[in-house]
């Protein structure tokens, strides 16, 4: 009995241990990924890991490479050197497979992005439909209950243009949900919001870090960032210049450029 119930206490430990390394294994790992536009270099040996449950918030001043960063990761834009790598394997930058990274790998715009010709609901069910081939049944449930998640189900039949921005922003985040990812960016989600609209956007990206959902967010949202990442991400001119836990980062600095940004950014 003894050595019976040592084997299961053994059994359990093993497979406790092995949860934790399949969940510190990574989603997504960034190595050496360089953009250019011409001559102009954007993005200079960017290296980086995503872990589950992660929530990444990427800062910095206009122009450091945030969003560039984003759409490389996303394949909107195809890095001029470096790797991708989605569970260990490299992403291709067209084809099949690439739209198939991105249902994984979701990703929300600055700007809604929403198909103006389309209602709330088909705009969330489009992408369930066309790449998830989901039953008109299946794609409907599914997004009216993310819908819901967002506080958006009461304007399903309502066009974008009857919405304001932070409800257009909701959509855009139901619509990114509904597809269930593994991973979800963020584009400065909040920058063409009204000031009055910024806090309903972010109170919904607060219960999705709570929740648990995997998310990298570029945004000039400081104290967003400070109080929601698990770690934070400063970026300047293409590098990153300090990867940290928010407390150590906006307390503790080690780079005289981050003291520098965040002591503008207090300024104001």
């Amino acid at each position: 009995m003894k050595a019976e119930a040592m084997k299961n206490q053994d059994g359990s430990d093993i497979k406790r241990r092995a949860n934790e390394w399949v969940e510190r294994e990574p989603i997504l790992e960034i190595q050496h990924l360089g953009k250019a536009f011409g001559d102009h270099q954007v993005l200079l040996d960017i290296d980086f890991k995503t872990y589950p449950r992660d929530v990444i918030c990427i800062i910095g001043a206009s122009g450091s490479g945030k969003s560039t960063l984003l759409r490389c990761i996303n394949m909107l834009e195809t890095p001029s050197s470096g790797l991708v790598l989605h569970k260990g394997k490299s992403v291709p930058a067209t084809g099949v497979h690439t739209a198939d990274y991105r249902s994984k790998v979701g990703m929300v715009f600055q700007q809604f992005n929403l198909f103006s010709n389309l209602t709330v609901l088909d705009n969330c069910m489009l992408g369930l439909r066309k790449v998830l081939k989901l039953s008109r049944e299946e794609a409907k449930a599914r997004s009216i209950q993310y819908l819901m998640k967002v506080g958006m189900a009461p304007y399903i039949n309502a066009k974008p243009h009857q919405l304001s921005g932070g409800q257009q922003q909701r959509v855009a985040i139901a619509r990114a949900l509904s597809m269930e990812p593994e991973v979800l960016l963020f584009d400065e989600p909040t920058s063409a919001l009204d000031p009055e609209m910024v806090g309903e956007v972010l109170d919904v990206m607060r219960t999705l870090a709570k929740e648990g959902l995997t998310m990298i967010i570029v945004t000039h949202e400081m104290a967003f960032a400070r109080d929601v990442s698990t770690r934070t991400v400063f970026m300047d001119r293409g590098v990153i210049v300090e990867d940290d836990r928010p407390e150590v980062l906006f307390t503790r600095p080690r780079e005289e450029r981050t003291k520098e940004f965040l002591t503008r950014f207090m300024a104001h």
